[in-house]
């Protein structure tokens, strides 16, 4: 699996900069350029940075100044800092530098071995640290990380309004007697994945899973508007998608799951316990009445409390269930049955997925994504014409792969990579129309489609914009633009170029374009040298240079090929 980073070198001295990027160049480095540490600092809000390369010997004081203000940033101080010098042994500036945040020092005139051999550990050492952040976010809220990681304990915080979301299984004990642990554990599985998936799409934050019981909180983690709102929008979804399971399973006969929700609010305490195995939890009242209601609801039901109700009532059909009692604390408590959305407030008149104006006041992206992926993926997968052997849903998939890598060293945000995976996945639909001119016909389809989504028309255009560079006529000019380009182009660099061009040469067989072996080479080459290139920074860095590898590779065999035949 290919691993990439973005490294940059920062210093006055062209002739340096061409040094250290000849020696890192290849290998998974993306290495970028600055002339001064403010322009890296720019370069740095916007991209992220794996290692920071930077001459110490112009201004000793800018760098040690810059070295303390990137320690203070959150995410800069991750960055790992190597300071380049002539004079390491003869100034107690390196050492200030040291203690300051930078991890190691190079010196000029560079020892190329020696470089690679340092840089090769810290890239080591980003990689590792990727994965144990990812870890740790799988784990901890990012409020929670942050102060673990700043003050290295996280204090115990009272929460005023704190929404709290209890699922289970109905009868699960004796389900569970009828399975294996292993089809068990399968099958637990497969629901709690995607209910993630639904906490992550509304912005809260999955607690823990006690057997079959899941717990999340909104409000609690993050400062999104309308926590009550986003809490029942995924109840609503969690609940549907048991629902249509438990519909398949009996309509093949076979045995299936059914579920209870309950949803509360109020004030909470919120910390982390435990001085080996952390664990982060909330507690109080709130979240007992939060398990009664869910323990009170009827099969396949969400039951929410009077307070949910004042919040929610002008967006959600809600009826009332009557009044439950609360175990050790006493006295009952009204229950609501939490129904479905109002039609004005949805998407598709079925009153489960919220409209565009519902989701921006929950400070929530405005469209429903998920649907839209699974809804083209679905068509492509099943529409696509079986010629179209390079064109295929695969090629869709290796160009969003490609995509996401490009985005990511870029710095793309997280709004306009849901822009450009939407335009990744629209940009061969034209094909289920026309081998020609599919462009147009993607976009036809964009338009159409799209708005059902609940995409508005500037972002339909955007897509559309996006879209229209791969047809190799129109020049790209943003960088979601640049991006889907490269990503269309991105195997011409690598390493199974030879195995994905043979599945273009098949395709166009089957649409009766036929190349002797001359023909193909010379077909090849002529796009190679004359009409393909990269525009991102990061694609000429990663790619080009395997580009080129290809281009002689393709002279030696065509030279090969009219040797054997003057012969």
């Amino acid at each position: 699996m290919e691993r990439f980073i973005n490294i940059l070198i920062v210093d006055k001295n062209a002739s340096n900069r061409a040094g250290l990027k000849e020696i890192l160049n290849g290998s998974g480095n993306n290495v970028l350029i600055a002339d001064s540490l403010p322009d890296a600092w720019e370069v740095m809000q916007q991209k992220e940075i794996g290692i920071l390369i930077f001459n110490i010997d112009p201004n000793e004081k800018e760098a040690i100044d810059y070295l303390e203000r990137f320690r203070k940033d959150r995410r800069l101080k991750l960055v790992y800092k190597v300071v380049m010098t002539e004079k390491p042994y003869s100034s107690g500036v390196l050492v200030k530098c040291l203690n300051a945040g930078a991890v190691d020092f190079l010196t000029l005139p560079f020892n190329p071995n020696l470089v690679k051999a340092k840089i090769d550990i810290y890239k080591s050492l980003y990689y590792k640290d990727g994965r144990i952040r990812q870890l740790l976010e799988n784990i901890f809220p990012e409020k929670v990380l942050d102060d673990l990681n700043t003050h290295g304990k996280f204090s115990p915080k009272r929460i005023s309004n704190g929404v709290v979301l209890f699922t289970d299984f109905v009868n699960f004990s004796t389900k569970a007697k009828a399975l294996s642990p292993m089809k068990l554990l399968k099958r637990l599985e497969y629901f709690f994945t995607r209910f993630d998936e639904i906490t992550t799409r509304y912005q809260i934050e999955k607690i823990k899973t006690i057997g079959d019981s899941y717990m999340a909180l909104a409000g609690v983690t993050e400062e999104l508007s309308h926590p009550e709102i986003r809490a029942c929008l995924a109840a609503i979804e969690m609940r549907d998608f048991v629902n249509n399971e438990r519909d398949v399973s009996k309509a093949l006969g076979k045995d299936y799951w059914e579920i209870r929700i309950g949803i509360h609010a109020g004030p909470l305490v919120a910390g982390v316990i435990g001085s080996r195995k952390y664990s982060f939890d909330v507690w109080g009242d709130t979240v007992n009445i939060a398990a009664r209601a869910e323990q009170s609801a009827e099969n396949d039901h969400i039951l929410i409390t009077s307070t949910i109700v004042e919040r929610i009532d002008p967006y959600f059909d809600i009826e009332f269930h009557g009044p439950i009692p609360i175990k050790k604390r006493g006295g009952k408590i009204d229950m609501y049955r939490l129904e479905r959305l109002k039609l004005e407030h949805c998407l598709y008149g079925e009153g489960k997925i919220a409209n565009k104006a519902l989701l921006k006041a929950c400070q929530l992206p405005g469209n429903d994504f998920d649907h839209m992926q699974k809804d083209i993926m679905n068509r492509l997968r099943s529409m696509l014409p079986e010629e179209l052997i390079y064109h295929d849903i695969n090629h869709t998939i290796n160009v969003e792969k490609s995509a996401l890598r490009l985005a990511r060293l870029e710095g793309v945000s997280d709004y306009d990579l849901m822009i450009l995976r939407t335009a990744v996945y629209y940009h061969d639909a034209g094909f289920l129309v026309s081998y020609y001119e599919n462009e147009v016909h993607a976009i036809r389809m964009a338009r159409n489609l799209l708005p059902y989504f609940g995409f508005d028309e500037d972002e339909i255009e955007r897509i559309a914009k996006i879209i229209e560079v791969t047809d190799g006529k129109h020049e790209p000019e943003t960088l979601l633009q640049k991006i889907m380009r490269d990503s269309d182009h991105d195997y011409l660099g690598r390493a199974d170029y030879y195995q994905i061009a043979q599945k273009l040469r098949l395709e166009l067989e089957n649409m009766e374009v036929y190349m002797n072996e001359l023909e193909w080479i010379d077909f090849q080459l002529n796009f190679l040298e004359n009409k393909h290139q990269y525009y991102t920074e990061t694609a000429k860095n990663i790619r080009q240079s395997g580009k080129n590898a290809r281009i002689l590779e393709l002279y030696k065999s065509r030279n090969e090929l009219l040797e054997a035949e003057k012969n």
